[in-house]
C-alpha cells in the first residue's frame, strides 16, 4: 500500500500522523475511541472548499506513535492545541469531537477559549454525575499489561480487522465500512493500535470525571455549540433514552440540539452531510 496522506509531526514528544486539507477558517476533526483519521473521509470533501480541515491520529492510533502518558482530558485538549501550533494555525478553530472525543473537544473549548470558534459534538459521550473510579494507577498499569499481552499473542493481526468490521456493522445503519481493507489491516492489525484502544477504554471514566471538574472551573466561551445525536429510527426505549441524554447535554452547554436520522453512532458514515452542515453553519472566524 502507498504511503498514507499527511505527515508526521512531533507534538509534546510524540510523533503524530496529521493531515491538513482545504482552505479558509480552521476546523479540527477528532474521532471516537480507538478510531483514526480515515473515519472522517466521508465528511472531509464536503468541507475543504470552505474550511481548512485538520485531522490527526491520537497516540497509538492510526499511524501515530504510541503514547508517552495515559490519556487525560487536559492532555487531549493540549494535544489539539499542539497539533494546531505544529501546523502554525494559532487562530480560532471549530473543534468537532465524535463519541469519546466529545470530551476532548469540550475540554479544549474550556481551556483554550481564545482559540475556539465553535464546538460540534457528534453523538458525543455523555456521563451524568460521574465520579472518579478508585485505583486509577492500578487500572492503568493493568490496561498496559493487557495491551502488551494481547500484542504478544498476535491476536490483533488475527482478529483486529474483523472486530473493526463488526464494530462498524453494529454502529452504522448502512452497516458498511468505507475504509479500504488494506488500511484497516495496517492499523487494526497491529498491537500498537490494540494497546491504545485498551488504554483509552480503561481511562474513559477518569477522563469523564476530569471533564466534570473542568466544567466547574472553566466556563465555556461565548461561541456556538451544536450537539448532533444519532437516531437510528428504531423507536426503541434505548434510542429514546439516548436522545434524552443528548438533549440534556445540549441544555447543559446551552447548545443547539439536532437528532440526526437515520444514523447510527458512526454518524460520519451514515450522515456526513449533517456534520458538514453543522460545521459550515458556524460563523467563519479567520486567524
Amino acid at each position: 500500500m502507498k504511503r498514507p496522506p499527511g505527515r508526521m509531526l512531533r507534538v509534546d514528544g510524540v510523533p503524530l500522523h496529521v493531515l491538513r486539507e482545504g482552505s479558509g477558517p480552521v476546523c479540527v476533526l477528532s474521532a471516537g475511541l480507538g478510531m483514526g483519521w480515515f473515519d472522517w473521509e466521508p465528511v472531509v470533501p464536503l468541507l475543504t472548499e470552505h474550511r481548512t480541515v485538520v485531522r490527526f491520529d491520537r497516540p497509538g492510533l492510526g499511524f501515530s506513535a504510541p503514547a508517552v502518558e495515559p490519556p487525560t482530558a487536559v492532555g487531549e485538549a493540549a494535544r489539539i492545541a499542539g497539533v494546531l501550533d505544529a501546523l502554525e494555525l494559532p487562530g480560532p478553530a471549530t473543534v468537532v469531537g465524535h463519541s469519546l472525543a466529545g470530551f476532548h473537544a469540550e475540554a479544549f473549548a474550556r481551556l483554550y477559549p481564545e482559540r475556539t470558534a465553535g464546538v460540534v459534538l457528534v453523538d458525543g459521550s455523555v456521563e451524568e454525575d460521574v465520579r472518579p473510579i478508585p485505583a486509577r494507577d492500578l487500572r492503568t498499569a493493568a490496561a498496559h499489561a493487557r495491551g502488551l499481552a494481547v500484542a504478544a499473542t498476535g491476536l490483533p493481526r488475527a482478529l483486529g480487522p474483523a472486530l473493526r468490521r463488526l464494530a462498524v456493522r453494529v454502529s452504522s445503519v448502512k452497516r458498511h465500512d468505507p475504509t479500504p481493507s488494506e488500511l484497516v489491516r495496517r492499523t487494526y492489525g497491529t498491537g500498537r493500535v490494540a494497546r491504545a484502544l485498551l488504554m483509552e477504554n480503561a481511562r474513559y471514566y477518569d477522563v469523564a470525571a476530569e471533564l466534570d471538574e473542568l466544567r466547574a472551573l472553566h466556563p465555556l466561551p461565548p461561541v456556538p455549540v451544536t450537539v448532533l445525536a444519532a437516531s437510528p429510527g428504531t423507536g426503541s426505549w434505548l434510542e429514546r433514552r439516548w436522545l434524552e441524554r443528548q438533549r440534556a447535554l445540549a441544555d447543559r452547554l446551552d447548545a443547539r440540539f439536532e437528532a440526526v436520522a437515520p444514523a447510527g453512532h458512526l454518524v460520519m458514515f451514515d450522515r456526513p452531510q449533517s456534520i458538514a452542515a453543522a460545521v459550515l453553519a458556524m460563523p467563519p472566524v479567520r486567524a
